[in-house]
């Protein structure tokens, strides 16, 4: 997918992290790159790639997975969990290697997309 390339450039780790998260969601799913991030989505948004170092001097990791629950996920992998509505609450995971997009992170994806149609 072209402009996922162009929005990772020479950030393999991060494609590779699309790629992973891309083969472990079940048709449809509509991927959208914009400027700040690479977006998978059904009817709406449920997970985000995007590249901290591009926003902070010294981010903890290449690439950060966004996912969208509808519950809050005491998971102590998440560096951080937003509440920006009632319904929703998306969950941080810094990825620093690829072996994390593991079938813990698999579940929660599902669980997120199956939430969006």
């Amino acid at each position: 997918m072209r402009g996922v390339e162009e929005f990772f450039g020479s950030d393999g780790l991060g494609l590779a992290v699309f790629e992973r998260v891309r083969s472990l969601l079940e048709e449809p799913v509509e991927v959208r790159v914009s400027k700040s991030q690479v977006a998978f989505r059904r009817r709406r948004g449920f997970a985000y790639l995007w590249v901290p170092g591009r926003y902070l001097r010294a981010p903890a990791a290449e690439v950060v997975l966004s996912i969208v629950l509808g519950r809050h996920d005491p998971s102590p992998r998440f560096k951080e969990v937003s509440h920006p509505t009632s319904r929703h609450w998306i969950h941080h995971l810094e990825v620093h290697s690829l072996d994390e997009i593991d079938d813990e992170v698999a579940g929660w994806l599902v669980e997120a997309a199956d939430r969006a149609t």
